[in-house]
């Protein structure tokens, strides 16, 4: 049984369109996110750029736009002279730019033909987001479930209540993180979320634990209303579609990137991208069981606007 925020879609057009990259769609469009802060960056410094990639992504076709929180942390935060009031409301503007987008964009009337109303989902990142060293993508915190929600417990105390239609706990590469924000998920019961993990082949999270294992994790809550996968090289996600099939009933998620890789020392990508007709993917995604489907790291709006009607045409 579908959750109420996803009900409308999934019951309507049979698939959640979502968005693509931020961060890297940010630095194409001429941003500076050589910083720890990331694409947090620029809620500081130039958030009306923020605002214009949401709407971006909303004319691209996506249902789903999702904050610029993923990397806003209050450590993060307090390491650039940042108080505590402070950080809370840069969480608070990246939900309020991405509503305002939203809005915008909602309020012409001519949008709403074929659609359903957007929606906003917070950004939850990983703690390795924060060491900004790549760890999102190994999961070797040597942190305990219990370290893991304390860390994670505010922040995620103020995105539950900013507004935000559902959270987006993603890029998450350890089933200790994720049974961390399961359990802080509890805290808030009126708050639906999405879990999903970063992997490194077919069947394993970037930790090397068992995709089907964490998969499970998301299944025993009832206010996970997706669980998958995003940031992971595109040659894996049927593979990993069809183990969380396997696991769970409840809809999947998968946003992978462009299948280039990431080298966190010298802060580039390299390598040459192994997808590039997401349309040709997208198909491929739902039938192996997808039914939130979108882009991550250096996709663009371009691929938004082909997956949509991908999808839609396929599905008619």
């Amino acid at each position: 049984m579908n959750h109420p925020v996803l009900d409308g879609f999934l019951s309507t057009q049979g698939v959640v369109v979502l968005d693509g990259a931020l961060a890297t769609e940010l630095e194409r469009r001429g941003a500076d996110l050589n910083d720890p802060l990331w694409s947090a960056r620029l809620l500081i410094e130039n958030p009306g750029l923020i605002e214009q990639v949401h709407t971006g992504y909303l004319w691209a076709g996506a249902d789903v736009i999702t904050t610029a929180s993923y990397q806003a942390s209050f450590a993060g935060f307090a390491r650039r002279g940042l108080s505590q009031p402070q950080s809370v409301e840069l969480m608070h503007l990246s939900v309020r730019l991405a509503c305002a987008a939203r809005d915008r964009f909602w309020s012409d009337p001519a949008q709403q033909i074929g659609r359903m109303r957007p929606l906003v989902a917070a950004s939850i990142g990983p703690y390795g987001a924060f060491l900004a060293d790549g760890s999102e993508y190994r999961g070797d915190y040597g942190l305990t479930v219990e370290e893991l929600i304390d860390w994670h417990r505010l922040r995620l105390a103020v995105l539950a209540g900013s507004g935000a239609d559902l959270l987006a706990c993603e890029t998450i590469p350890c089933r200790t993180e994720g049974e961390a924000l399961v359990r802080l998920l509890a805290e808030h019961p009126h708050m639906p979320a999405w879990l999903s993990f970063s992997c490194r082949d077919n069947a394993h999270l970037a930790s090397g634990e068992s995709f089907a294992d964490c998969v499970a994790v998301g299944a025993a809550s009832e206010q996970i209303v997706a669980v998958g996968l995003n940031c992971t090289a595109p040659r894996h996600v049927e593979d990993l579609l069809r183990i969380a099939r396997t696991v769970t009933a409840k809809p999947l998620v998968c946003y992978p990137n462009s299948g280039e890789e990431w080298d966190a020392v010298r802060k580039c990508w390299f390598s040459e991208p192994d997808a590039t007709d997401f349309a040709t993917l997208a198909r491929r995604w739902y039938a192996a069981g997808a039914r939130l489907i979108g882009g991550c790291c250096r996709t663009t709006p371009s691929d938004i606007r082909t997956m949509r009607p991908a999808l839609l045409n396929t599905l008619k």
